[in-house]
């Protein structure tokens, strides 16, 4: 019998419900209401561990019952809240889940940036005195009856006049030049840094909120429990404080039926 059956087996005797042909709500695992759920999708090497994760979940539930609505809290999962703590648990997460670390995104965000400084040469050329942080008032001038100004905000505009509004145009950010050929450069490029903004403003969305995510206690708790399945010894080296309250807590039965699947 193999390990993945081994635990599904184990967790149907506590009264779990375990589906293995689900899309999980979209992720690799998910729990809730003694229902283990684990994507039909992720590879097979990938099972064990999803299951050890939401095991963990259950577990952390039965510790706290609102767990799903706090977050959860560190003190009550390995009995401190300190710094110290916290910050181990985020390296075992980034060493459990290469994709905690968000490396594309702030790839991504740091193009974007580089992009966006290029920018700022092509309007100082024409406008030597341009900043980012105040306002473009040449720029504000120029543009206020023109339909470019809606390109300020959205990077495709659908503008529609005429009586009988039958006039449509399709104005984009990447054919700015073609749309307005009389525009000057320095404008061109301040409306397409504009629309480079909002992308690494939505970047930055994204990565704030995946890493609220990624470092609620109910996070850092259940990669903690898979870190320790996959590799204990690199687990307690990257956690020691936190391994030495894991185990003193777990020796003890706070951690309910983890110890008899982390044994």
């Amino acid at each position: 019998m193999s390990v993945e059956e081994l635990l599904i087996n184990y967790f149907e005797t506590l009264g779990l419900t375990v589906n293995t042909k689900t899309k999980a709500r979209g992720n690799q695992g998910f729990f809730l209401k003694n229902r283990i759920d684990i994507s039909r999708n992720i590879k097979p090497e990938r099972v064990a561990p999803t299951l050890i994760h939401e095991f963990a979940h259950y577990i952390h539930s039965k510790i706290e019952p609102d767990m799903n609505i706090t977050g959860g809290s560190l003190f009550k999962l390995f009995g401190s809240d300190d710094e110290i703590i916290r910050q181990e648990l985020i390296a075992v997460t980034r060493f459990v889940d290469k994709n905690s670390l968000l490396e594309k995104l702030f790839e991504r965000k740091e193009q974007l940036s580089q992009n966006i400084k290029q920018f700022d040469k092509v309007i100082k050329l024409d406008f030597p005195n341009f900043q980012r942080s105040k306002n473009f008032r040449e720029f504000d001038k120029y543009i206020k009856k023109s339909d470019a100004r809606y390109l300020l905000k959205y990077d495709r505009v659908k503008i529609v006049k005429g009586f009988l509004k039958k006039e449509v145009k399709l104005i984009t950010v990447s054919s700015v030049e073609m749309d307005f050929p009389e525009m000057p450069r320095a404008f061109v490029a301040y409306i397409k840094q504009c629309s480079l903004k909002r992308k690494q403003r939505n970047i930055a969305n994204r990565i704030y909120k995946y890493k609220k995510y990624y470092e609620k206690p109910a996070e850092l708790f259940a990669r903690f429990a898979e870190g320790i399945y996959l590799d204990k010894a690199k687990t307690v080296e990257i956690a020691p404080n936190t391994s030495k309250n894991f185990y003193k807590l777990l020796d003890g039965g706070y951690y309910y039926e983890l110890k008899n699947i982390l044994s």
